[in-house]
């Protein structure tokens, strides 16, 4: 069989790099087309001489310079958001593995849909922002969108074979991560090192943050809402501490069919990489017989309002969920810098969406992206519209 030709999008990072780790694996199933990063030019240095891409791109045209006189191979390199949307949409790959962090992998995520490539979906946002001009696109140019979040991707497993009106709800489990037993009373100490200690998985600074104050399960709702095609209503969350149900869909006649497994980002996106066929990866396995006993537990929102917060803006549609995603953000990066506290988060998250709503229901707005997203432009820009506003709150400024 042919290998199948990737553009790794952001290759760098874990998902890049976890990737990359099965494409050493098996290098007959999968050829290197194109890669990117933003900022780790070395590190793309040395996967270039590895994997000997066709075509790279970085953040910066200086970045791009350096590539082309410390490479001697035929490659072309080339940079910014354009460079981006040409690896997903202008050369001919397989599939795209949209790796890229935070809503600068939008565009070029859209990009490779609207061009009919099937793209592995490692980026969240790209849902949050804009789930319903995606999954249009898709159904306009039969691009197929496979998830590789844990969960979702478990969900994805549960559904294949069954009907979709048959689905009675879709339930997302949760760690519940670094704080789940500590008392609310506690909170108010919680450090950004304290939080970055997940329990179970190893993912990026923004991510594990995310998790601690459960945004993360939050944002995975609107994307479950947009992937599977479900109401918000229909999508539940649990405390599932052990990590080995790694989501979960309940049909009208009472069953339940899960994904099980040890933690490790390596599986969903070989499953995403080879569908529908499996690979022997060769790593840890569940030994199920040593599993004595499996936990479930509801969500104090008292614990985690953002939760809360993610799902009202889920139900609310339109710009809210991309208001929410840039304003968490900024709130995240001013938590790890030391310039809010950890209980600050959800207060800020509270008041960026209380000034949003205020602008939804002003008369005339200059912000017409605020009361509809018909583009990615609008989802972009009413992103940005959180994270200036969640700044502003965030250094005591007049918004």
């Amino acid at each position: 069989m042919k290998a199948k030709r990737l553009a790794v999008l952001g290759s760098t990072g874990s998902i890049g790099a976890n990737t990359l780790d099965i494409v050493r694996q098996f290098p007959d199933k999968f050829q290197i087309i194109a890669l990117s990063c933003q900022n780790k030019v070395q590190k793309l240095f040395d996967q270039i001489c590895e994997f000997q891409p066709q075509i790279v791109c970085v953040g910066f045209a200086e970045q791009a310079q350096w590539l082309r006189d410390q490479n001697d191979q035929d490659v072309d390199v080339v940079f910014g958001a354009e460079g981006l949307v040409r690896i997903a949409s202008e050369v001919e790959t397989d599939l795209v593995v949209a790796g890229i962090v935070g809503s600068a992998g939008l565009s070029s995520t859209f990009a490779a849909i609207a061009a009919g490539r099937d793209v592995v979906l490692a980026n969240k946002e790209t849902m949050v922002l804009a789930g319903e001009l995606i999954m249009r696109k898709a159904d306009e140019t039969g691009s197929m969108i496979f998830p590789a979040d844990s969960e979702h991707n478990a969900i994805f497993q549960s559904l294949v074979g069954h009907q979709h009106y048959d689905i009675e709800k879709i339930i997302l489990t949760a760690s519940g991560g670094p704080f789940l037993d500590r008392p609310l009373s506690e909170f108010g100490t919680i450090t950004p090192g304290e939080a970055l200690n997940h329990p179970n998985w190893e993912m990026g600074n923004k991510v594990t943050i995310d998790s601690a104050t459960m945004m993360n399960k939050g944002l995975e709702i609107i994307e479950a809402r947009w992937l599977f095609g479900i109401s918000i209503s229909e999508i539940k969350v649990v405390i599932h501490r052990e990590s080995i149900v790694h989501s979960m869909v309940e049909y009208k006649d009472g069953s339940f069919i899960a994904q099980l497994g040890l933690p490790d980002m390596k599986v969903p996106i070989a499953y995403c990489l080879a569908y529908p066929d499996r690979l022997p990866l060769g790593g840890p396995k569940l030994n199920i017989s040593e599993l004595r006993k499996l936990h479930f537990e509801d969500v104090s929102m008292e614990k985690y309002p953002c939760l809360h917060l993610a799902r009202t803006a889920g139900k609310m549609g339109g710009a809210a969920p991309a208001v929410l995603n840039g304003a968490n953000e900024v709130v995240v990066a001013a938590f790890l810098a030391g310039s809010i506290q950890y209980l600050d988060i959800a207060p800020v998250l509270n008041r960026t969406f209380a000034h949003f709503q205020q602008q939804q229901n002003a008369l005339e707005s200059q912000f017409s992206f605020l009361h509809e997203v018909s583009s990615i432009e609008d989802a972009l820009h009413a992103d940005d519209w959180g994270r200036i506003t969640a700044q502003a709150i965030v250094t005591g400024e007049k918004i």
